[in-house]
């Protein structure tokens, strides 16, 4: 109801009859409404803004009762009275799948908890979430809450949304789990596909069944203040959009156990700002589709195996235009690494595909200290390591008519753990294939390998070891158009060089410096190279500064002084 202003109350007094008014209206009473019953109406002045507390829908919030009919009886109500808010107060309130409607806002109390069933059966599968197309990726259609098709929702809330995924999850392969359930019948924490204006913020997601927040086709997302910690299943990711538009990630702290910020199929108007990742496999994961207009800043990431910037490009697809800086990397694997090929080996005599387009890729501000990979001490899901995870290093990874271009490197700051051996470093034939970054197996180079590029920019780059490594810190095989400038880096005294070009031409160092002694400080190889220069800079510490092997030779490399 709409009360009247008279002249004979108070403003205090006629401000406080109002909001009493209006938490009648919402359903905010002491007095519980009857189950299954929508509040009462406050007039048109306040529809689509009104509370729909899910206890007044019979929700009891004990931790033990099934209340998924009460919050999903408060978010249909909320919708049919043109939006507003469902209110989950404090409690822990057992939910199976439920569905979050057009202009409804889920606002979670800080004491409020939705806990995931751990019985199967009070899951079901999204059916206006279709399972075949491109940006499905054979992952599923359930979520614990899911919206389809939906416009201006948003999940808020300092309260928790608990997957209850262990329950999910079989400690022996192929047994049942716990739920009845597993595969890709697991739920989401947060499921969406095609809806627009949504946000999600500063809530806490726990223990996912599967990816904590999936996001399939959405334009218009906002997500800010996210936590997650979700490390008790396979295929934990932390976000997970696909084919999205116009998305923006700021001030969230994800650990998870799988990608963290995974961008597959056509991704496009992208930022990510101001957020800490950790996970057992990559954070910033890119796969399919063409991906372009990315922004990464201001960002933490520590604690990850796998790659915390992995981008695989297969046939026909393109990534472009994308900007990663202000990144500090504490205990990573990786760091880098960009695939141009096919993920597999093809059969003999199979026609090549045409290969995808990487470029205009840049990477700014970057602190990174690269570690021997280990267990990570909060997680149940156990797993080995690779060998190129174990001896890894930054990685440009084209291949055949394939070449990444305009790909830029400033201020980059990066020590690697060490380890390599001599038969590591003598490796020159390296599988043509841009899988996972560790199937070409131990990278030759411990700092940076980088195979058909054209337009490469190092500055101010600087690749030291923790301990002995006896590959050389650059590997550059058939890079054109490169520009190398205050490069510096560690070698090892019997290290076969510090650099090592195979087959590129049209290469520039100005002003290098060789922090260590070593034999020779380039080594250039194969005969189809020529047009490099080396001006000025401190390479001192070199036994020589040229050396040439494998039919190339060292008059191709004109010193300046």
């Amino acid at each position: 109801m709409e009360l009247p202003r008279s002249p004979a109350l108070s403003r205090r007094d006629w401000l406080a009859a109002s909001l009493g008014a209006g938490l009648v209206a919402g359903g905010l009473t002491a007095r519980a409404a009857a189950p299954g019953t929508v509040p009462a109406a406050g007039g048109a002045n306040d529809r689509g803004a009104r509370v729909f507390n899910i206890r007044a829908f019979g929700a009891t919030g004990d931790g033990v009762t099934l209340d998924t009919a009460a919050v999903q009886g408060a978010i249909d109500a909320c919708h049919a009275d043109g939006g507003g808010t469902v209110l989950v107060p404090a409690g822990i309130f057992i939910i199976g799948t439920v569905e979050l409607k057009s202009q409804v806002t889920l606002h979670l109390a800080a004491q409020g908890k939705l806990l995931g069933s751990g019985d199967g059966r009070h899951y079901h599968a999204a059916a206006a979430i279709p399972t075949s197309g491109e940006w499905t990726m054979g992952d599923g259609n359930v979520g614990l809450i899911f919206a389809a098709h939906a416009e201006a929702i948003t999940i808020e809330g300092q309260g928790t949304i608990d997957g209850n995924g262990a329950q999910f999850h079989s400690a022996t392969r192929g047994a049942t789990p716990p739920s009845g359930i597993g595969g890709n019948r697991r739920p989401h924490h947060i499921l969406l596909y095609r809806c627009t204006n949504v946000v999600i913020r500063d809530v806490f997601l726990v223990a996912s069944a599967y990816h904590s927040v999936r996001v399939c086709v959405c334009t218009r997302v906002k997500i800010d203040g996210v936590r997650i910690s979700s490390r008790v299943n396979g295929n934990n990711d932390g976000f997970h959009f696909i084919s999205c538009q116009y998305v923006h990630v700021s001030n969230c702290d994800v650990q998870c156990q799988d990608d963290a910020c995974a961008l597959f199929g056509s991704c496009r108007f992208v930022t990510v700002t101001n957020c800490t990742f950790s996970t057992r496999w990559s954070v910033f994961r890119f796969g399919g589709g063409e991906a372009e207009d990315i922004v990464v800043s201001n960002c933490v990431i520590h604690g990850t195996w796998g790659c915390p910037i992995k981008l695989r490009c297969s046939s026909q697809s393109r990534y472009e235009n994308m900007s990663f800086s202000n990144l500090v990397f504490q205990d990573v694997t990786g760091p880098i690494s960009i695939g141009l090929g096919p993920q597999r080996l093809a059969p003999a005599g199979a026609p090549a595909a045409p290969p995808g387009i990487v470029r205009n890729i840049s990477f700014r501000g970057i602190r990174a200290t690269v570690a021997k990979p280990v267990p990570l001490p909060d997680t149940t899901i156990g797993g080995s390591y690779n060998p190129g995870e174990i001896f890894s290093c930054i990685i440009l990874n084209g291949m055949d008519a394939g070449f990444l271009e305009n790909i830029s490197f400033d201020d980059v700051h990066v020590t690697f753990p060490g380890g390599g051996t001599a038969e590591h470093a003598a490796v020159r034939d390296v599988p043509k294939i841009a899988g996972e970054y560790y199937a070409i197996g131990v990278p030759p180079a411990y700092g940076l390998f980088a195979r058909n590029v054209r337009g490469l920019t190092l500055n101010n780059v600087r690749f030291e070891m923790a301990a002995p490594d006896l590959r050389p810190a650059v590997i550059l095989d058939h890079v054109a158009d490169a520009t190398l400038n205050a490069l510096a880096a560690q070698a090892q005294p019997d290290t076969e060089s510090a650099l090592r070009l195979i087959g590129c031409r049209d290469i520039f160092l100005a002003a290098p410096r060789l922090l260590s002694p070593t034999g020779v400080f380039l080594q250039t190889e194969g005969g189809d190279g020529g047009a490099i220069t080396i001006d000025g800079g401190d390479v001192a510490k070199a036994t020589r500064i040229v050396a040439a092997k494998n039919g190339a030779d060292e008059a191709s490399v004109k010193i300046r002084t």
